[in-house]
This record gives C-alpha cells, structure tokens and sequence, in this order.
C-alpha cells in the first residue's frame, strides 16, 4: 500500500471548536476514501490558533520560526491539503488569511485541496465560493468541486446532519481521487534559489 501526506488546517479560535470538529471528519472521511484506493494517509493537523503569534512574527520578518517553520515546510510537503475557516462578520478569519499570505510563492501550486467553513448560519455558505475558492485559485491549489459548509443547526442531528455527511464524503472522495492521481509529493530544497541574483540585486 503506497502513502500520502494529508495536511489539515484547522483556523478555529475557539477550543473545542465546530471548526476542527468539520476539520477532524474531513480528514477522517478522506483517509477512508484514500485506504479504498489502496493508499494510507499520514495526517497532520495544524491547529492555526497555536501558532498565531509566530504567524504575525512571519508577516514581519518575512521568516517563519520554531515550531511554525516546521508546519510550513509540512504544508509544502504535503499531497493533498484540507483547509477550514470560521466564518467571522461574513468573512474567513482574519488568522486563516494571514496563513496564507505567509507561505512561500508556489507552495499551494497544483497541490489538491478541499475547502470548508462553519458558522452559525447557513447563509453564510457562500462565503466558500465568493471568498476562500478564489483565495485558492490564486494561489492555484487544484480546489475540488464541493466545498463543506456546516451551520450550527448541521450537528444537532436529523436531516441537516445527514446532509453535512454526505457533503463530506463527497467533498472527501473529490480530494482522495485527485491525491491517487499525482505523484507523491516531493520535499522542498531547502538551498534552492527562490529568486534570481538580478531580482536580488538593488536596483539604482
């Protein structure tokens, strides 16, 4: 059985939080979905809330740190990524965001990602579409088709709960087949020039 790297980013602020528990059973819907194509999943989750002050110190120094380094170079290493937000004043949060912007140019590129976000309504669903798929796009992460979004009312049983679940396992069987289609990623090169001598040079 061959294996892949599952990087789950987990934008929460709150613990415990609706968040890591949409994170959580994406992650455990997609290792199924992988273990039914004959692939194990090594999953790492990175809790952003953990690493907030490290993340605002990269913005500045334009360098990650500590244990935030180790999580960068795990996103840029990884085979398939599922990223989930809370929805804050009809947005993703702010931290979420701020993640993004700190990782390297290319990290996302081609890489396969499942999108997700909670919130305490379901109109704020297409804060997904308008807002976090275009952030990915641009980044040019392969984002699959469905993109979960769990309201408050999704975990308190019934039809709205049947509904998430499927939702997942869709959104987890879209991510699982795009991972089986590549080539299992590869470590970045730690020495390898991200800019040529002529962009570094002062230009007077």
């Amino acid at each position: 059985m061959t294996s892949r790297k599952l990087v789950v980013i987990s934008s929460g602020l709150s613990q415990p939080s609706s968040t890591r528990l949409l994170a959580d059973r994406l992650a455990a819907a997609t290792v199924e979905e992988l273990k039914l194509l004959g692939i194990a999943a090594e999953v790492r989750t990175v809790e952003v809330r953990d690493h907030a002050h490290d993340i605002v110190n990269n913005v500045l120094t334009g360098f990650p740190s500590g244990q935030w380094r180790t999580e960068v170079e795990a996103i840029g290493a990884a085979d398939g990524v599922i990223a989930v937000t809370p929805v804050l004043k009809a947005s993703y949060a702010g931290i979420f965001k701020t993640l993004l912007d700190v990782l390297d140019e290319g990290a996302l590129a081609g890489k396969p990602v499942a999108i997700a976000a909670s919130g305490g309504t379901a109109r704020h669903s297409l804060i997904l579409e308008h807002a976090v798929r275009p952030v990915f796009a641009y980044l040019r992460a392969v984002v699959v088709p469905t993109a979960v979004f769990a309201a408050a009312e999704d975990w308190s049983g019934g039809a709205s709960a049947d509904s998430l679940r499927e939702r997942i396992g869709r959104a987890a069987a879209e991510l699982a087949e795009q991972i089986a289609q590549r080539e299992p990623a590869k470590p970045a090169d730690p020495f390898a020039l991200t800019a040529s001598f002529e962009d570094l040079l002062p230009k007077d």
